[in-house]
């Protein structure tokens, strides 16, 4: 649970920066399917690479982490893996 908490702080803060006060939870349905489809799409390639500006090694940082968080949101509810194509 430690890196899906990392992941929806760290999306928490960057939300506030821009004036969005809806925060990201998992605490309920709606919740986790909203964090597992904003994960997907974070995983894509062209979001991942940031169409391929990246080094390669901030790439696979970046995998790392979407990948542990989208198994702890996983661990915490398997429906949520129909909403990641990695996952479902």
């Amino acid at each position: 649970m430690k890196a899906l908490q990392a992941y929806i702080d760290r999306q928490n803060k960057w939300n506030a920066c821009f004036g969005n006060h809806t925060p990201y939870e998992v605490n309920t349905a709606a919740g986790r399917k909203r964090v597992a489809e904003m994960i997907d799409c974070a995983l894509s390639p062209e979001n991942l690479s940031c169409d391929g500006e990246l080094p390669r090694a901030e790439v696979n940082r970046r995998y790392r982490e979407l990948t542990a968080a989208a198994k702890d949101l996983v661990r915490l509810d398997p429906t949520v893996a129909q909403y990641m194509y990695e996952f479902g």
